[in-house]
């Protein structure tokens, strides 16, 4: 999470996550939009989960070949939810909310070889579709974490994301002066 700090208080707010981290940045996203605030101004979602629903799961997810499978995300809904019932909420499940309008401006990153590549890709297009300002893009050839190996061996792939983001990032800051808080 990125906070900007004036006089030891958050006054901007951006949300910044992967995976089940980009679900809960998009849902804080949602929720903060429709509680009326705290005012969100950037969504940074890396491969993030949008829907409880299996709607996607029809894709071939290459099975043990992926970094992550479906069992995977069968078995993390299963200790992020109550019940079936609480995955039907906008807040769980970002992509069934029936209205994404005036929600921040959000960067995208989805991967060629991740079961949760479609509900991005769809997650993206109704962002956009709801006029909010969206930057989709999607890496071939690329599995679920990809963006998370900048160690050795290098995956360039992996520092054009982390380049990208950057530079999405110094286009959403650039009139701010005061430092960033990381959390």
């Amino acid at each position: 999470m990125l906070g900007r700090t004036v006089d030891g208080r958050h006054r901007r707010h951006r949300r910044a996550a992967d995976c089940a981290g980009g679900n809960l940045a998009a849902a804080v996203s949602l929720m903060a939009r429709d509680k009326g605030g705290p005012a969100i101004d950037y969504q940074m979602l890396v491969y993030p989960a949008t829907t409880f629903s299996y709607e996607f799961a029809d894709e071939p997810s290459g099975g043990e070949s992926y970094f992550i499978t479906e069992p995977d995300l069968q078995w993390s809904w299963d200790h992020y939810l109550e019940n079936d019932i609480d995955g039907m909420s906008p807040y769980a499940s970002p992509l069934r909310a029936n209205d994404l309008s005036d929600l921040p401006p959000a960067t995208v990153l989805t991967a060629e070889f991740d079961p949760l590549k479609d509900e991005g890709v769809a997650y993206a297009d109704r962002l956009a579709d709801a006029g909010v300002a969206v930057e989709h893009t999607h890496y071939d050839e690329m599995v679920h974490s990809f963006f998370t190996n900048v160690a050795e061996p290098r995956v360039e792939q992996a520092w054009d994301a982390m380049a990208e983001i950057d530079a999405h990032l110094d286009d959403a800051l650039a009139d701010e002066e005061e430092d960033l808080l990381v959390a």
